[in-house]
Parts: structure tokens; sequence; C-alpha cells
């Protein structure tokens, strides 16, 4: 029979047989052993869209603006990424490109390759292993820890020159917010019972 361990306190169970609507919980802590696995394909498609366009967003306008004793320099997610590798931070350079660039990008395509064929009773080729290297991809999608760093860098900038925020630093607020819903809307086991759903 099926095991089911708490994640806050290891207790191993006996996976039971409640519904996937129901919320199952840790009978010594009371920690949520499964969620509720209800969620709509249609939604997660429309969020998964959603968030492309949002990406785009991201990377086609300027992050951030400063005007320094009248030099005026934008510069885009791309360009951080590029000015870090000219300075010789090579390996910095491409961490930044692949977790704030690469890594969003593989996430939502990965995503939409898998579930536009699920909302159509079919499967897509190789459907299992890249819905596993999604899993992988997740752990590096660090958008958060970008935003957290850029944050800090304007606050410590401003009081030396003119900062202005450009359209992609929301952008990637908003997309940073997207990809946690989108990783919550299409949890493994949300998954793997929308592929159960779609051979019947």
């Amino acid at each position: 029979m099926p095991v089911v361990v708490c994640p806050a306190c290891d207790l191993a169970h006996r996976a039971g047989t409640a519904p996937a609507a129901e919320r199952t919980r840790c009978v010594r802590c009371r920690a949520p052993l499964r969620r509720p696995e209800n969620g709509s394909l249609d939604a997660a498609i429309a969020l998964a869209a959603a968030a492309l366009v949002v990406f785009f967003l991201s990377n086609a306008y300027p992050l951030v603006a400063i005007n320094y004793n009248g030099t005026y320099r934008a510069a885009t997610l791309l360009d951080a990424a590029e000015g870090l590798y000219a300075q010789g931070y090579t390996a910095l350079a491409v961490l930044v490109f692949a977790t704030t660039v690469l890594g969003p990008l593989l996430q939502i395509g990965l995503l939409l390759y898998v579930l536009i064929p699920l909302r159509l009773k079919r499967q897509a080729a190789g459907q299992n292993s890249l819905f596993r290297l999604l899993s992988q991809i997740r752990r590096w999608t660090l958008v958060e820890v970008f935003m957290l760093g850029v944050l800090v860098a304007l606050v410590r900038i401003s009081a030396y020159a003119q900062v202005m925020v450009g359209v992609s630093l929301w952008s990637c607020g908003l997309l940073m917010l997207m990809l946690a819903a989108l990783a919550n809307q299409t949890s493994p086991g949300q998954f793997w019972g929308w592929v159960e759903r779609s051979q019947s």
C-alpha cells in the first residue's frame, strides 16, 4: 500500500482513498499531507499564456534607468547579464541569465507544451520526462532572489543618482507572482490527475 510521509514531522501514513478534492492532515501534527487537486486545466493554460506575455514585457523594456550628472543609462534584464560578463564575472552572468531569463522561459514553454495537448485529450511527445524536467527547472528559477537584489541595489544607488523604475521591473514582479501561482496550480499531483482524466 502506498505511503505518504508528513512534510512537517516525517510521520508515515498509509495513503487513503480520500477524494482528490479533500484535504488530508497528519494525525500527529495536523500539517496538510495532501492538498485538494481540483484545479482547472483551462485556468492553468490561461495563466501560463499570460505569464509568457509578461515574460516578453520583462525582457523587451528597460528594467531601470539611471540619470547621473546628465548621463542617462537604461538597462534590460539581458543588459544586466551582459554587463556582468563584460566586467569579467562570467559565472555570475551565466547564473543571472539562466535563473531570470532562460529558467522562466523554459518553465512557461514546457508547461504550455504539455498542458495544451492534455486540454485536447492528447499527450505531448515526451510528456512525462518533460514534466519531471520542469520540476527540476522550478528549483532554479530564482526571479524573486534577483528582484530582491535589484531592489537593494536601487535603494543604495538612489542616494547618488536619479533612479527611474522601468516597465520591466514591474513586469518582473508580476512574473514572480505568476510563476508562483503556476507552480501551485500545476503541482505534480494535479498534473498527473489531469493526465489520468485525459486518458479516460
